[in-house]
C-alpha cells in the first residue's frame, strides 16, 4: 500500500476513514488510517493525539458496541454520547489498552491478570501430588476393595475394632451427638482414645478439644467373615465421611480413606479443585490474612514511634502530648500503681508497665476526679491497643482511616506471605508448590516449565500436556514484551503504567483475536531501549494476526518501525488539532513537520558544551539491600543533573523511590514511610530539603485542577474579592470558591460536572444542567475583572493567563512557571482527572519552580519525559537546567536517550532485570559509559550520540 499526499491508498475495505473530527481541540479534521497496519499517531504534547485516538475513534467504537445491546440492557446503561465527529467508516471492534486502568486491588497480581496463575491452579488440581503437612508423607487414596484386602492381609486372625471418626480436634459437649449415635443403634464410642459405653445424658467438657469415633463393629479378621467386614467398612466410611479407623488388640490405630489421607497421622485433604489454590477463594485463601499475604496490626513501633519521648511529651502517637483529659488521668494512675512517672522516657518503663498501657490491667484502678477534687473514680483501663482495635472495628470511616495510620503491615505469620492454606501448599509438582512457582520471575519460571515434562509421571504428562502448552505460550508473550523480570505474585498496583499496559498487551496477544482495532497509549513508557525492539515485535505480531494497531507514541524507534505515521499539530492546545504530516516512515521524513525534523536529525537536542563540576559535596547511601539490590553504595555528586538508568527491573525504583527518598523524607519532614533495608546515609548536611515529583494524579476528582494545585487560585479569589463590585456586595474570597456554600452552584456543589453511575461500566461525568459546567451561581458570575468572570478565568489557557495577569505578580509567577514547563495549552480549571501522568508531573514541577528555592534542594523525578514530544523534552531540559544552575541537584530516573545524553552524571544499574540486576555497574559521564563493555545504556547511547 502506498500513500499519496499523506493519505494511504487502497480500497475502502482497507481503510478507516474519519470525517469532521471536532472533539476537544481537533479542528474539524479528516483522517484516513490504513487497516491491518501498525500506525503511530504522534505530535507535540496537547496537540490532540489522545482526542483523536481515544476520545473519537475509541469512544465511537465503544458507543457502537453499546448500540448492539438490546433496548432492555441499554435502559440500565443509558446511551453513550456520540463523539463530535461527522462520520467514521470501516471501524472494527475496538480494544483500548491504556495506562490509567491499573487495578488498585491488592488481590490483582501479574499471575491472575495474565491468566498464567489460573492455568497453574488447574495443573496443580489435576496433576499435583499431595503430602501431609504433619509427617511429610505422601498422601494416599484407597478404594473399598483395597482397604478390605489390606485388613485381611495385615490383621489376619486378629481382633479388630472398626471405627468411624465423627469429631476431630473440636471443642463442645456433644450431648446431642451421643443421643443421635445411640438412636442409630450403636452403644460404644471411643472418646479421646478411651472406649466407653454411651449412657443417658452423656456429655463432655465443652471447653476441651475432643476426638470422637463410633465403634461400628468388633470382629476377628478372617476370610470367612469378608461379607461382614465389607458391610461394617461401608457403614464406617459413610458415617466417617470417607474415612475409617481401625483399633487393634494392642491399642494401635490406623487410618484408611477413600480420599487423600496420611495413613500415619490420619489427616485427610479435600479432593483438589482449582479454587483450592486460589487466594481469592475461601476454599484456598489463608484464614489469617484472607489471602492477602500480609496482615495489618498494631505494634509497639507503630504506636510508639519514638521511645526516647515520655508519655507526657507524646510518646504514644495516637494520644499526642499531655492534655488534661480522662485517658491521661488513667495512665497516670496506672503508672503510679507501678511506681513510675508520666514524664519517664518510654524506653525506661518496665515491660509489665508497657503491657498494662497497651492491653489494660483487667482490674479497677482509682483515678482522681477532675470535676470533684479529692474524689477517686474506680475504673478499668482497657489499654491503648484494645481501644484502637475497637475504633477500627466499630468507628466510622474517618475514624478507621485515622486508626490505620498507627498500624504496621507484617508478613502473615500463618502462611509466611504465600497467601494460601497449609493444605494447598502441600500439593507439589516436581518438588515445588504453587506459591514457590509464583515467587519465581518469568525468566526462571520459563526455564522450570521447559524442564518439567521429563520429571512427570506418564499419567501426569498426559493430564498436563494441554495446560502446559497454554502456560508456556503466555510466559512467552510476557518475555516478548520485555517483562521477564516480574514475578507472578507481584501485585498489579505496584507496577508502573507502562508495565501494566504491556501486561495487558501480552494478555491480548494471548487471546489471538483477529480483525480488532487495538489502541495503545505510549506502551514504551518505562522501557529501556534494549527491550523496545521486543515491544515493537510484539505489536507487529498483533498486526500480523490480522489486526489494526494504533499507537499514540513519541518513541523514535517505534515511529521508524511502523507502517504509517500521523503527526497532529502544529502546536499544543488551541494551536494544534490538525494533521500536519502523514505517510509511511520514508515519506514522512521528507515532509515538513516538527516531528519529521527531529526524526531526520534536521533538529536535535544538542549536547551541553561541558558537563557541570558540581558543588564538590556528595550524598552517600551505603548498603542498600531492599528487593533485588545487592548491598550497593550510591554516591550522588551534588549540584549536578544526575540520571539513574538501567533496564526495566534492574532496581532503579527500589534504590531511589523506596530507599533513598523515604530516608530523606523522614529526615526532613518526619514522614512515616519505612525505607527498604540500608546501612547508613552520609552528607545530609549538604541539602536542606527533598522534593519528589512523580506522575501520580494531582487529584482524583473534578474539584482538583492546576489553579488549585499550584496555589494561584487563592490569589485569584483574593483579587476578585478586592474588586469594587465585590466590596459593594460584601463578597469575601470564599464567595469565589467552588468548594464552599455561597457562591457556587448548589446543584453540582461546585464540581461543574455530575457523575452518572454506570453500574458495570466506568462512571461517566456530564456537565451540570443548572450552571452548564461553570461551577458558580449567577450572582457570583456577575463580578468581573477586565470583563472576565471567575468561571471565564478558569476556562483560560495558561498561555492566555500569562497575558491576562501580567500586572499581578503573585499570580503571574505561578502561571508563568506552568507556561515554562510547556503546559501553555491546558486551562487553569482543567479537571485533574483529564491530565495525563506526564502533565500532572509537570504541574507539580511548575508548582515547585514558582516557590523560592534555597539552592540546596534535591529534586527527584521519575521519567519526566513520559508523554513528551522531542520539542517538549527541550522545554523540560531548559527548566531543569535552570534549577541545577542555581546550585540544586536534580535526580532523574530515565530511559529516554535525549535526557540521558545531556546529564552531568550517570548511574547505571543492572546488568539485567530481576534477580540478575541490583548492582551499580557504572558511575560517570555519558562520554565514559559508551566505552563500558556490559552496559546496555552505554551501547544505545553510543548509537544516539553518533559515535562509531
Amino acid at each position: 500500500m502506498s500513500a499519496q499526499n499523506g493519505k494511504p491508498s487502497g480500497s475502502k475495505e482497507e481503510l478507516i476513514e474519519i470525517y469532521g473530527a471536532r472533539e476537544h481541540n481537533l479542528k474539524n479534521i479528516d483522517v484516513t488510517i490504513p487497516r491491518n497496519q501498525l500506525v503511530v499517531i504522534t505530535g507535540i504534547s496537547g496537540s490532540g493525539k489522545s482526542s483523536l485516538a481515544f476520545d473519537t475513534i475509541y469512544a465511537e467504537g465503544q458507543r457502537r458496541y453499546m448500540e448492539s445491546f438490546s433496548a432492555y440492557a441499554r435502559s440500565f446503561i443509558g446511551n453513550m454520547e456520540r463523539p463530535d465527529v461527522d462520520k467514521i467508516n470501516g471501524l472494527s471492534p475496538v480494544i483500548s489498552i491504556e495506562q490509567k486502568t491499573t487495578s488498585r486491588n491488592p488481590r490483582s497480581t501479574v499471575g491472575t491478570t495474565t491468566e498464567i496463575y489460573d492455568f497453574m491452579r488447574l495443573l496443580f488440581a489435576r496433576a499435583g501430588e499431595a503430602y501431609s503437612y504433619v509427617t511429610g508423607n505422601k498422601m494416599i487414596r484407597q478404594t473399598e476393595d483395597q482397604i478390605i484386602e489390606l485388613l485381611l492381609s495385615e490383621f489376619a486372625d486378629k481382633k479388630l475394632s472398626i471405627l468411624a471418626p465423627v469429631v476431630k480436634g473440636r471443642k463442645g459437649h456433644y450431648r446431642e451427638l451421643f443421643v443421635q449415635i445411640s438412636k442409630m443403634g450403636y452403644n460404644k464410642v471411643r472418646v479421646d482414645g478411651e472406649v466407653m459405653d454411651i449412657t443417658p445424658k452423656m456429655q463432655l467438657d465443652r471447653y476441651k478439644i475432643h476426638d470422637i469415633e463410633i465403634i461400628i463393629d468388633r470382629v476377628i479378621v478372617r476370610e470367612a467373615d469378608r461379607f461382614r467386614i465389607t458391610q461394617s467398612l461401608k457403614t464406617a466410611l459413610k458415617e466417617g465421611k470417607g474415612i475409617v479407623m481401625t483399633l487393634d488388640e494392642n491399642g494401635q490405630t490406623r487410618f484408611y480413606s477413600k480420599y487423600l489421607m496420611d495413613p500415619e497421622s490420619g489427616i485427610a485433604y479435600d479432593e483438589p479443585a482449582p479454587n483450592m489454590f486460589s487466594f481469592n477463594s475461601p476454599y484456598g485463601a489463608c484464614e489469617t490474612c484472607n489471602g492477602l499475604g500480609v496482615i495489618e496490626e498494631f505494634t509497639r513501633n507503630s504506636v510508639v514511634p519514638d521511645e526516647t519521648l515520655s508519655i507526657s511529651q507524646g510518646a504514644i502517637a495516637p494520644l499526642g502530648e499531655y492534655r488534661d483529659i480522662w485517658i491521661f488521668k488513667q495512665l497516670e494512675s496506672i503508672l503510679k500503681k507501678y511506681k513510675q512517672s508520666i514524664s519517664t522516657p518510654f524506653y525506661k518503663l518496665p515491660e509489665e508497665v508497657i503491657q498494662a498501657i497497651f492491653y489494660g490491667t483487667g482490674e479497677e484502678i482509682p483515678v482522681k476526679s477532675v470535676k470533684y477534687p479529692g474524689q477517686d473514680w474506680y475504673t478499668k483501663f482497657e489499654g491503648i491497643i484494645t481501644f484502637l482495635q475497637k475504633q477500627l472495628e466499630h468507628g466510622g470511616e474517618s475514624t478507621s482511616e485515622w486508626v490505620k495510620e498507627f498500624m504496621e503491615s507484617k508478613t502473615c505469620p500463618t502462611c509466611n506471605g504465600a497467601r494460601l492454606k497449609i493444605q494447598s501448599l502441600h500439593f507439589r509438582i516436581a518438588d515445588k508448590n504453587i506459591a514457590q512457582l509464583a515467587e519465581m520471575d518469568i525468566r526462571e519460571l520459563s526455564a522450570w516449565f521447559a524442564e518439567l515434562p521429563p520429571r512427570l509421571s506418564e499419567r501426569q504428562r498426559v493430564i498436563a500436556a494441554e495446560v502446559l502448552k497454554e502456560i508456556n505460550k503466555r510466559i512467552g508473550f510476557l518475555k516478548d514484551v520485555g517483562l521477564e523480570y516480574l514475578t507472578l505474585n507481584r501485585t498489579m498496583r505496584t507496577l508502573s503504567g507502562g508495565e501494566s499496559q504491556r501486561i495487558r498487551l501480552a494478555t491480548q496477544i494471548g487471546t489471538q483475536l483477529v480483525g480488532v482495532l487495538y489502541i495503545l497509549d505510549e506502551p514504551s513508557i518505562g522501557l529501556h531501549q534494549r527491550d523496545n525492539m521486543k515491544l515493537i515485535k510484539a505489536l507487529k505480531d498483533l498486526r500480523d494476526l490480522g489486526n489494526t494497531v494504533l499507537v499514540v507514541e513519541h518513541d523514535k524507534d517505534m515511529m521508524l518501525e511502523s507502517d504509517y505515521i500521523i503527526d497532529i499539530g502544529p502546536g499544543p492546545g488551541i494551536h494544534g488539532g490538525r494533521v500536519v504530516a502523514a505517510g509511511s516512515p520514508k515519506e514522512f521524513l521528507a515532509q515538513k513537520s516538527l516531528t519529521a525534523d527531529f526524526l531526520s536529525n534536521r533538529l536535535q537536542i544538542v549536547l551541553p558544551e561541558k558537563r557541570r563540576k558540581g558543588s564538590g559535596h556528595s550524598l552517600v547511601l551505603r548498603g542498600a539491600k531492599g528487593h533485588n539490590l545487592k548491598n550497593v553504595t550510591l554516591t550522588l555528586p551534588l549540584g549536578k543533573m544526575i540520571c539513574v538508568t538501567g533496564v526495566s527491573g534492574s532496581g532503579k525504583s527500589s534504590l531511589i523511590h523506596e530507599t533513598l527518598y523515604p530516608i530523606l523524607n523522614r529526615h526532613f519532614f518526619n514522614a512515616k514511610k519505612e525505607p527498604l533495608s540500608y546501612e547508613a546515609i552520609e552528607g545530609l548536611e549538604h541539602i536542606d530539603k527533598v522534593i519528589e515529583i512523580d506522575q501520580t494524579p494531582i487529584g482524583r476528582t473534578p474539584r482538583s485542577n492546576p489553579a488549585t494545585y499550584t496555589g494561584m487560585f487563592t490569589d485569584i479569589r483574593s483579587l476578585f474579592a478586592e474588586l469594587p463590585e465585590s466590596k459593594i456586595r460584601g463578597y469575601k474570597p470564599g464567595r469565589f470558591s467552588f468548594n464552599v456554600k455561597g457562591g457556587r452552584c448548589e446543584t453540582c456543589e461546585g464540581a461543574g460536572k455530575k457523575t452518572i453511575v454506570m453500574e458495570f461500566l466506568p462512571d461517566v461525568l456530564v456537565d451540570c444542567e443548572t450552571c452548564k459546567g461553570k461551577r458558580y451561581n449567577r450572582e457570583t458570575l456577575e463580578v468581573r475583572f477586565k470583563g472576565k468572570s471567575i468561571a471565564d478565568v478558569l476556562d483560560m489557557t495558561v498561555e492566555q493567563a500569562v497575558e491576562f495577569f501580567e500586572f499581578q505578580p503573585s499570580i503571574l509567577r505561578k502561571v508563568k512557571a506552568l507556561n515554562d514547563v510547556g503546559l501553555g495549552y491546558i486551562t487553569l480549571g482543567q479537571h485533574a482527572t483529564t491530565l495525563s501522568g506526564g502533565e500532572a508531573q509537570r504541574v507539580k514541577l511548575a508548582t515547585e519552580l514558582s516557590k523560592k528555592d534555597t539552592g540546596n534542594t534535591l529534586y527527584i523525578l521519575d521519567e519526566p519525559t513520559t508523554g513528551l514530544h522531542f520539542q517538549d523534552i527541550q522545554h523540560l531540559l531548559d527548566v531543569l537546567n535552570k534549577l541545577v544552575d542555581k546550585g540544586n541537584t536534580v535526580l532523574v530516573i530515565e530511559h529516554n536517550m535525549d535526557m540521558i545524553k545531556v546529564a552531568d552524571h550517570l548511574i547505571d544499574l543492572g546488568p539485567e532485570g530481576g534477580e540478575k540486576g541490583g548492582n551499580i555497574i557504572f558511575e560517570g559521564t555519558p562520554e565514559e559509559i559508551i566505552h563500558h563493555p556490559t552496559s546496555y545504556t552505554g551501547h544505545f547511547l553510543k548509537i544516539e550520540m553518533g559515535i562509531q
